[in-house]
């Protein structure tokens, strides 16, 4: 419930592996912008700090110059920290640390080693809004280090996430959200499925391709191509799939196609932090169907807003499919509205930030 609470001056400093807008830093732009919109009509000052060329619809953004960090999603449980020369994420901290006498919290939105190993020597503060689940063991040890310094200070999406980690009751899950006046609902869908999301080994894609051509369907493909290679095997195992693919699109653009669609197909090999997309379809009225691993698991109503079928079984996925005139997509729609409206965000958001600050104080 939200109670009344008093202005707040944050900084937020963002992912660096990509410039606000890109779709590198995935789902964590859209979260960042969220909170950011929704917490600035409540009259908190909010600036975000992000690499240079980024852009944030109506917040003040910093944009710092410097090399981007590799993706932590494409490294392995083992690999070392490593910070490029002249790092983005270095410039972003440095920034934060001259300017942090003039906010009262530092929110931190990076899932890299760096700024939870600042966050003992900052004088401001941190609030860490953890984006992944597990991925290496260099983070999991200084989250949780973190977390045995400052008991509130770490977020999370999901109870799904959090569990990856040693440190898991630390976590604040604070859930997601979307604009739902972004997106426009529609009762009556044309042929075709939806896939939505970085082009990357770790989204599965090729399992959606495989599970709509058993089921005799169009899949379309939007999101952000991240990694070639990978789009080329995935070319050569499905020639129509270039055809299908349309790019990584707006929100207005995107929930013009989302919502044509008969449903979201969602394929993670990997525990997904939480899943905007799959919110973003419901608020079109899209059912999802999803495998039951991670984020989308803790979202998706099974039986009612899609489908949760067992991890990497295709056929599964294809009889769910054959299964979408089931669903009620005005139960979609209301989910959405009900669930995952900004406004619950930002109550969720101000009272972890409340938490974070009463304990040092």
């Amino acid at each position: 419930m939200s109670i009344h609470r008093q202005t707040r001056t944050l900084l937020f400093l963002s992912t660096p592996v990509g410039p606000l807008g890109s779709g590198l830093g995935g789902g964590v732009e859209l979260t960042i912008l969220n909170v950011a919109r929704e917490l600035s009509q409540r009259d908190h000052q909010i600036t975000v700090v992000a690499p240079s060329q980024s852009q944030l619809e109506s917040v003040p953004v910093v944009e710092i110059p410097g090399q981007l960090q590799p993706t932590a999603h494409t490294q392995g449980r083992q690999t070392p920290t490593v910070l490029p020369v002249d790092a983005v994420l270095a410039n972003m901290w440095h920034y934060a640390q001259a300017v942090q006498e003039n906010v009262d919290l530092i929110v931190n939105f990076a899932y890299d080693w760096l700024p939870f190993y600042l966050t003992p020597f900052f004088e401001t503060p941190i609030a860490h809004f953890v984006t992944m689940g597990s991925l290496n063991q260099v983070m999991d040890n200084v989250i949780c280090a973190v977390a045995a310094q400052s008991p509130h200070g770490l977020g999370c999406y999901t109870r799904s996430q959090a569990e990856t980690f040693p440190c898991s009751q630390a976590f604040y899950p604070l859930s997601s959200a979307v604009h739902i006046n972004q997106y426009q609902f529609r009762a009556e869908p044309g042929p075709a499925l939806a896939w939505l999301g970085r082009i990357s080994p770790e989204k599965g894609l090729e399992d959606a391709l495989a599970a709509a051509q058993k089921a005799d369907m169009t899949l379309k493909i939007m999101g952000k191509l991240e990694d070639p290679e990978y789009w080329q095997q995935i070319c050569k195992a499905f020639p129509h799939a270039s055809e299908a693919y349309l790019g990584f699109l707006n929100t207005h653009d995107l929930q013009a196609v989302l919502r044509e669609c008969q449903a979201l197909i969602m394929t993670p090999r990997w525990v997904e932090a939480f899943g905007n997309v799959a919110i973003e379809a419901l608020a079109c009225g899209v059912p999802v169907i999803s495998y039951a691993r991670g984020g989308p698991a803790e979202i998706i109503a099974h039986g009612k807003t899609g489908w949760l079928v067992p991890p990497d079984d295709v056929e599964a996925l294809t009889d769910a499919i054959q299964q979408i005139d089931t669903l009620d997509r005005y139960a979609c729609r209301q989910q959405a509205e009900e669930q995952y409206s900004l406004s619950a965000l930002g109550d969720r958001f101000e009272n972890w930030f409340e938490a974070v600050l009463d304990q040092a104080h």
